[in-house]
C-alpha cells in the first residue's frame, strides 16, 4: 500500500504520514455505505438537513484553531487568509441551512386536473428531488472552501445527497481532520451512517467516479484532470453529471478614462489582485489590456513597482511550482511579449515563485497570453484605440470573470465591454477586482467551457441544483405524495395552477 503524505510547501518535505491509499474495495465499501444512507438522508427532511448543516458549521468552528494550524502547514497560505476561509465555510454551511428552510429551491409546481385547449389535464405535481450520492473533489487552493467542508459539500448534503469526497494530494491531513470532524458531529445530529466518506489517492478517485452509486461530480482544478474524469464518466455504461471548474483567464479592461483618471491606483490594486493568495486563485486577473499613451503609463508603471517591491511567494505543491515556471517561461518567450518587472527572487527552498509582470500589445496578441498560469503572474496588453481593444477582446477565451475598470459616470465603452464579454463569463465585475467570490443567493461562480456545464454555479446557494432531479406525480392520492406537494401545505413557495404563491 502507498503511503498519503503530507508535505510541508514552505520547506518541500514531508511532515507526517496522514493515511495508506484507499483502496478499490474499500472506495467500493464507501459508495454502497452512501447509497444505503440516500433514502434515510432524504427522509431526515428539510428542517433535519439544516440541523446537520448548522451542526457542521459549529463542529468545524469549535475546532478553528486546530484546523487553521494545520491547514497552514500543508499550504502556507497563512493563518489570516486560512481563519477567514473558515468563518466562509461555515458561513456557506449555514446559509444552505436558511435554503432549506426558504424551500423555494425544490420548484415545488401543482397543477390540479381540470379542462384546457389541449382537453381534459390529470393532476400533476411537481418537485426537486436528491440525485444520489455525489462525488465531490477537493481543489489545491482553498483546503476548506472547496475541500471535504467546501460547497460541494454543504450543497449537495442540503439536496439531501451523500458525499464522498476525494482528499487533494496538497491538503491531505487537513483533509483527513475535517473529515473526523464532521462524521462525528453528523453522527451527533441524527444523519445515517454513510452520509459522508473520504478517499485517498489519484487511483481512488477514478475508482470513485466510475463506481455505480455515484450519481454526479463537482470538481475543481486543473483541465487535465478535469478531462480525465470526464473520460471516465463517458465509458460508465450510465453517464452522469459532471460539474467542473477547470481553469480560467479572468480578462480585465482599463478604458482611457479609468486610465487618466486613476491609473497609479488601478496598478497598484490589480496587482495586488493577481498576487493574492500567490495568485492561486481561478479568479486571478491573467490578461490586463491597458490603453497606450501617458495615462495607460501610469497604470503600468505603478504596477511594475508593486511588483518589485514583492516578496517571493510560496506555491501550493511541487506539481504547481513546476508548471508555474514552465508556463510562465513560455509566455515570456512568445512573439512580442517583454519582461516588466520581477518580485525579489527566493533562495531556492520549497515551492517559491517570484512575482512576474509581462507586457505585449494588443494588436496581434501572442496565443500563449490567452492561457491560465496558476501562480503570480499576469500580462499587460496595451491597445490602441477601440478597434485595437474589441479585435483583442474577441481573442479571449471563456473565463469565470471578466472586468471592467471605468472611469467616473463612463457608460457608453462599459457597455460595449461588457455586451462582447458576457458571451465569455459568468460574471462581470465593475471597478473592482475578481479574486473574491462573495457566497450568496445572487452569485454565479461558472462559465461556457472550461466550466464543464454552463447553466450551474459552485458557489451560492443555487449550487444546490446540481443534485437534484424533477420529478412529477400524476393522479396520485394525497398519502403517496412529498409534504410541499400536498394542497394544505403552505411552508414554501409554490406554483398552484400558473399562478406563484408565497408563504403566508
Amino acid at each position: 500500500m502507498t503511503d498519503v503524505v503530507s508535505i510541508d510547501p514552505r520547506t518541500g518535505q514531508a511532515a507526517e504520514v496522514v493515511a495508506q491509499e484507499t483502496t478499490p474495495e474499500e472506495v467500493a465499501r464507501l459508495c454502497e455505505a452512501a447509497l444505503a444512507a440516500a433514502p434515510a438522508l432524504e427522509e431526515m427532511g428539510r428542517a433535519g438537513r439544516a440541523g446537520l448543516l448548522r451542526a457542521l458549521a459549529d463542529a468545524l468552528e469549535a475546532r478553528r484553531e486546530d484546523v487553521v494550524a494545520v491547514a497552514d502547514r500543508e499550504t502556507a497560505l497563512g493563518t489570516g487568509r486560512l481563519n477567514g476561509e473558515l468563518t466562509r465555510t461555515a458561513y456557506q454551511l449555514r446559509l444552505f441551512a436558511e435554503v432549506l428552510g426558504e424551500g423555494s429551491y425544490l420548484e415545488a409546481t401543482i397543477d390540479h386536473a381540470g379542462d384546457t385547449p389541449m382537453g381534459p389535464r390529470p393532476d400533476l405535481r411537481r418537485m426537486l428531488l436528491p440525485i444520489g450520492p455525489v462525488a465531490v473533489f477537493g481543489a489545491s487552493n482553498f483546503p476548506l472552501a472547496f475541500s471535504v467542508p467546501g460547497g460541494d459539500t454543504a450543497s449537495a448534503l442540503a439536496a439531501g445527497c451523500p458525499v464522498v469526497v476525494k482528499a487533494h494530494g496538497s491538503h491531505p491531513a487537513t483533509s483527513q481532520l475535517v473529515f473526523e470532524v464532521f462524521v462525528a458531529a453528523a453522527r451527533e445530529a441524527g444523519a445515517p451512517e454513510g452520509t459522508l466518506g473520504l478517499v485517498h489517492g489519484l487511483q481512488a478517485g477514478a475508482t470513485l467516479v466510475a463506481h455505480p452509486a455515484i450519481r454526479a461530480v463537482g470538481f475543481t482544478g486543473s483541465v487535465n484532470g478535469g478531462r480525465a474524469l470526464l473520460q471516465i464518466i463517458e465509458q460508465r455504461p450510465d453517464p452522469i453529471p459532471f460539474f467542473g471548474e477547470l481553469s480560467s483567464l479572468n480578462p480585465v479592461v482599463v478604458t482611457p478614462q479609468a486610465a487618466a483618471e486613476r491609473g497609479s491606483q488601478l496598478g497598484a490594486e490589480l496587482v495586488g489582485s493577481f498576487t493574492l493568495g500567490a495568485g492561486q486563485f481561478c479568479t486571478k486577473p491573467g490578461l490586463v489590456l491597458v490603453p497606450t499613451g501617458a495615462e495607460g503609463d501610469q497604470v503600468v508603471d505603478a504596477m511594475a513597482e508593486a511588483v518589485r517591491g514583492s516578496s517571493p511567494q510560496v506555491l501550493l505543491n511541487e506539481g504547481i511550482a513546476a508548471s508555474f515556471g514552465k508556463l510562465s517561461a513560455a509566455i515570456a518567450e512568445a512573439p512580442g511579449v517583454t519582461a516588466v518587472a520581477r518580485g525579489t527572487e527566493g533562495d531556492g527552498t520549497g515551492f517559491a515563485a517570484t512575482p512576474l509582470l509581462l507586457s505585449t500589445s494588443a494588436a496581434g496578441l501572442p496565443e500563449q497570453v490567452t492561457e491560465e498560469v496558476f501562480g503570480p503572474v499576469t500580462v499587460v496588453a496595451r491597445y490602441d484605440g477601440e478597434p485595437e481593444l474589441f479585435s483583442a477582446l474577441a481573442k479571449m477565451p471563456s473565463s469565470l470573470t471578466a472586468t471592467v475598470l471605468r472611469g467616473a459616470g463612463e457608460t457608453q465603452l462599459p457597455l460595449a465591454v461588457s455586451q462582447e464579454l458576457r458571451t465569455r463569463a459568468g460574471r462581470i465585475v465593475y471597478d473592482a477586482y475578481p479574486t473574491g467570490v462573495a457566497v450568496s443567493w445572487a452569485q454565479h461562480h461558472g462559465g461556457p467551457w472550461p466550466s464543464t456545464n454552463s447553466q450551474h454555479t459552485s458557489v451560492g446557494t443555487s449550487a444546490i441544483r446540481r443534485f437534484l432531479r424533477p420529478v412529477t406525480w400524476q393522479g396520485a392520492p394525497a398519502d403517496v405524495l412529498p409534504a410541499e406537494l400536498t394542497d394544505d401545505h403552505t411552508g414554501i413557495p409554490r406554483r398552484i395552477d400558473g399562478v406563484l404563491q408565497l408563504p403566508a
